[in-house]
């Protein structure tokens, strides 16, 4: 049962198409993290999917991962070490080149992209027995509209989404 509102509560169908977009976007990565955290991967956080979705088709060196999440090479490296430490990444030499370290997920940091595409298409799921099929394809063809729209579109295509600034 939800919690009672105030009386001058906003409804959210009475907020504006970028706020409830993001609000409901919120709450979906936040249903993705509990997911997450059943599954055993409770100690990743919302912020290191920016790093992950680097990893997931490539093996960057930080300073590639810096260049491409518009950071500094040493807060990479941090992000990196923290992901490290955690068993989700790892650092091995270029093939080409040993002198050169790469980062790339591990066993385990594939395992957690797996997970997290098995929640999202679990909510996916919830959603098309909720409103049916035909409409979500029309909810999810406006949203796509509106990220075109407001230009966030490209930086999805070239995996380089990244945090608000």
């Amino acid at each position: 049962m939800a919690a009672p509102s105030a009386p001058d509560a906003p409804r959210p169908a009475d907020l504006d198409t970028g706020t409830l977009s993001l609000l409901a976007g919120f709450a979906a990565a936040d249903l993705v993290q509990a997911a997450l955290a059943r599954e055993g991967f409770g100690d990743l956080r919302f912020s290191h999917g920016y790093v992950f979705q680097q990893l997931v088709a490539a093996d960057p060196t930080v300073g590639d991962l810096a260049a491409a999440l518009g950071m500094t090479q040493q807060g990479a490296s941090k992000a990196v070490a923290e992901l490290e430490g955690l068993g989700y990444t790892e650092r091995v030499p270029d093939p080409r080149d040993a002198r050169v370290r790469r980062v790339r997920l591990t066993p385990r940091g594939r395992a957690a992209v797996e997970a997290a595409r098995r929640a999202r298409a679990d909510l996916e799921d919830r959603l098309a027995r909720r409103w049916g099929a035909g409409r979500l394809a029309e909810v999810r063809e406006l949203l796509a509209g509106l990220l075109e729209e407001t230009g966030g579109a490209d930086a999805v295509r070239r995996r380089q989404v990244l945090p608000p600034r």
